[in-house]
């Protein structure tokens, strides 16, 4: 139940901060790195960053991919 939660909460998490940019590949690039961090730094709470961050780092990808700029826009990329 506790992997659920933390599963979840990454999830939701992800969602939340999931890109910056306006072009898809720019935003399941940033996602992909939010949710890399996001994910080590839950995943060395419960004992596995490296796990947390590829599954965090992954989500995010989709996540970024999948959302719209309309939607959740959290500016320019660093990068351009």
């Amino acid at each position: 139940m506790k992997r659920f939660a933390l599963a979840a909460a990454l999830t939701v998490s992800v969602f939340a901060l999931s890109a910056c940019g306006y072009s898809q590949g720019d935003r399941a690039l940033s996602g992909a790195g939010i949710g890399a961090l996001g994910g080590a730094a839950i995943g060395s709470l419960t004992g596995n960053a490296g796990t947390g961050a590829i599954i965090g780092g992954l989500g995010g990808a989709a996540a970024g991919a999948l959302t719209s700029p309309r939607d959740v826009n959290l500016g320019r990329p660093i990068w351009r």
